[in-house]
């Protein structure tokens, strides 16, 4: 199988003199205005957590991870000639730490900040990997030092990445839900229920709670306590079916092993089932109660380079990165789909992906699915653009079994150039595995 599984990030750039996020520094990430929609949120996290992944025979590294060890290469080559800046420096410890080297990262950013003592990121960086190292009292030192120095628009994300450490080392490792916020997930009776937060605990959320979390989790993307915090957040704003999703993420992904949480769990993914029984329609308009106010579709800001695509086989399967897709042009009048040159060749091959399978009809044995980057919590607020969706069909005489976490599906790809009530793209003779 060739490289290039699930996603990666190239060339990003700023969108707004506000983009750049605290807790960790690097440079060559970009972020938009926070929160963003969960159904983009979660795909890019699994992607920066899929940066420190490292290939195997069966799962190569992501496209992004390769994107990061290049410019890991650059960095290290100009530090063989010549000393790194501050800011080179810290940008350098910020990609060992997403790539899971976090002694390198240490490395780095102990010898920048000896020379470079009051340096925002270098604080920052130096922080995250001390907590990352499992060395918690190392890291409040830094955060500590990263609060007193942070910018005004940095602070509060700051402080709040302060409080995180500090509520850790009071819990010796035990995994329960950081009270980040001062909040109790109650309904006003005291006890827990699905939508539903009791007024005088919605009164102590911060205006930026969510936003904030978001951060805290694309600064620690493989944390699952704070994909729970996200979850709970979910919830409380009326979104069951998100909630629902990351609760699942955090037991099925995370293996997390708690009462509360498994308990929370089966309450939000009873309600969430109800609700999907409901006809889409009437499901948004009377029980979609979720009150997020996005500033978002998805957190990084990102473009497409097929530089680094494979070279397509004509007998082996091709791995596709699900930006390929994304590149089709769509004309506001007649129908006549603009695919790239690269997707073109792949027509007629076998390719494979990794995402998330939407039931047509009712959920169970499947003939034919749609095949989707992420999960999405309500179809009427979150459903992708049609270059994001692809028709999955099962060979003759075969049902795919409907699977709410990741799945890999493999198939023939066939793209739809004449038939506006077709799916652009669909992938026949199919078959479906989970992912690793």
């Amino acid at each position: 199988m060739q490289r290039a599984l699930i996603m990666f990030v190239a060339g990003w750039v700023l969108c707004t003199p506000n983009a750049a996020l605290g807790g960790l520094y690097y440079s060559g990430e970009a972020f938009a205005e926070l929160p963003a929609q969960w159904r983009g949120f979660l795909l890019e996290q699994r992607t920066l957590r899929n940066i420190a992944v490292k290939g195997t025979a069966k799962s190569p590294e992501s496209l992004a991870r390769t994107q990061y060890l290049a410019e890991a290469a650059k960095l290290e080559k100009a530090a063989r000639m010549r000393k790194l800046s501050a800011d080179e420096s810290a940008d350098l410890g910020a990609i060992y730490i997403r790539l899971g080297e976090i002694n390198k990262a240490l490395a780095v950013l102990q010898l920048a900040q000896r020379e470079h003592p009051n340096h925002f990121h270098l604080a920052a960086n130096l922080g995250t990997a001390w907590q990352l190292r499992g060395d918690l009292p190392q890291a409040l030192v830094h955060l500590e030092q990263a609060v007193r120095l942070a910018p005004g628009k940095f602070l509060q994300a700051e402080e709040c990445h302060l409080k995180l450490v500090r509520l850790r080392q009071k819990q010796k490792g035990s995994l329960v839900l950081d009270d980040l916020f001062g909040v109790r997930f109650r309904n006003d009776k005291g006890d827990y229920e699905p939508g539903k937060l009791a007024d005088i605990e919605r009164k102590k959320l911060p205006a930026k709670a969510l936003a904030v979390a978001q951060k805290l989790a694309l600064w620690l993307p493989g944390d699952p306590l704070l994909l729970w915090q996200l979850a709970e957040l979910a919830n409380a704003h009326g979104d069951v079916q998100n909630a629902a999703a990351m609760f699942d993420g955090c037991v099925i992904q995370f293996g997390l092993d708690n009462r509360d949480l498994r308990r929370h769990r089966q309450v939000v993914r009873e309600a969430a089932d109800d609700l999907a029984k409901l006809a889409g329609k009437e499901a948004h308009e009377t029980k979609h109660t979720g009150t997020i106010a996005f500033r978002s579709k998805r957190p990084l800001i990102t473009r497409l380079d097929t530089a680094p695509l494979p070279p397509i086989s004509v007998t082996e399967v091709n791995a596709v990165p699900w930006e390929v897709f994304a590149e089709t042009a769509l004309s506001s009048g007649k129908f006549n789909p603009r695919f790239s040159k690269y997707l073109q060749e792949l027509d007629g091959k076998e390719i494979v992906l990794t995402g998330f399978m939407q039931p047509l009809r009712d959920a169970g044995e499947m003939a034919s699915f749609l095949f989707l980057e992420s999960p999405v919590g309500c179809w009427y607020c979150e459903m992708p653009d049609s270059t994001g969706i692809i028709h999955v069909e099962m060979p003759e005489g075969k049902a795919a079994s409907y699977q709410r976490n990741v799945v890999r599906v493999v198939g023939r790809l066939s793209l739809n150039r004449s038939d506006p009530e077709d799916f652009l793209y669909t992938l026949r003779n199919a078959r479906v595995s989970g992912v690793d």
